[in-house]
């Protein structure tokens, strides 16, 4: 945990989240799909090796751009290449979309039921519109900011993202707290705009499906629980 004084209820109006691998539990997904995959093609690598691997493949294919449709079947494409096999097209649609149909965390839905009754919500995330509608049933509350990288033209860690969102968002930055699992993709950047950030360690400190960062959040929590406790208490 961080030495600061924990985050104020009052201090914020905003509490933007970052979905897959801080609300949804994308390296799960990402993992069950691939090995599926790769057994169809007698191609096999761990669990571990495949989110090293993505978290390497995903940014890349992101700088070069599109939907985030494109993006996963590009990174399917490459695993393909590495590992001798090509996917076929049901198995390109399948990757492509079983982030967004992934299951959410435990315990997120009851913490952003009860952090809905005292702040507004806001998502950013790096998805296209229609993506983000296949989770957003599962999350089970209405935001009142939905920001996707396909509205932007551009991918976390980009600032743009961040700074789309700030021009929607209706209260200055210093009223809002961003809440995310990835340092790489979330903190720094909204960090180097000077947004307050809470980082949601969901994998325990082990390397996953997200790029290494030297970013430091304010700070840091092991699950949503244990943020929605502290933000009530302080």
């Amino acid at each position: 945990m961080s030495t600061l004084a924990p985050p104020r209820a009052s201090d914020y109006d905003i509490l933007s989240f970052d979905c897959y691998g801080t609300l949804v539990d994308w390296e799960s997904a990402i993992t069950s799909t691939l090995q599926s995959i790769l057994l169809s093609h007698d191609a096999h690598w761990n669990d571990a090796v495949l989110l090293e691997h993505f978290a390497a493949l995903e940014p890349v294919e992101q700088e070069r751009g599109g939907s985030y449709r494109a993006v996963l079947r590009r990174v399917l494409e490459r695993f393909g290449s590495r590992l001798g096999f090509v996917p076929t097209e049901s198995q390109l649609v399948q990757f492509e979309e079983c982030i967004a149909r992934a299951t959410p965390f435990s315990d997120t839905v009851d913490a952003l039921k009860t952090l809905g009754e005292s702040f507004q919500l806001a998502i950013i995330s790096n998805t296209d519109d229609d993506l983000f509608a296949l989770t957003a049933p599962n999350l089970a509350v209405s935001f009142d900011y939905v920001i996707t990288a396909e509205q932007v033209g551009e991918y976390k860690p980009n600032l743009a993202v961040f700074e789309h969102a700030l021009q929607g968002f209706s209260c200055s930055k210093s009223r809002i707290l961003h809440v995310a699992q990835s340092l790489f993709h979330d903190v720094a950047p909204a960090s180097a705009l000077g947004i307050a950030t809470a980082w949601i360690d969901r994998t325990k400190g082990k390397a996953g499906a997200t790029a290494p960062s030297e970013a430091r959040p304010q700070w840091a929590f092991q699950t949503l629980v244990e943020l929605v406790s502290t933000i009530q208490d302080s």
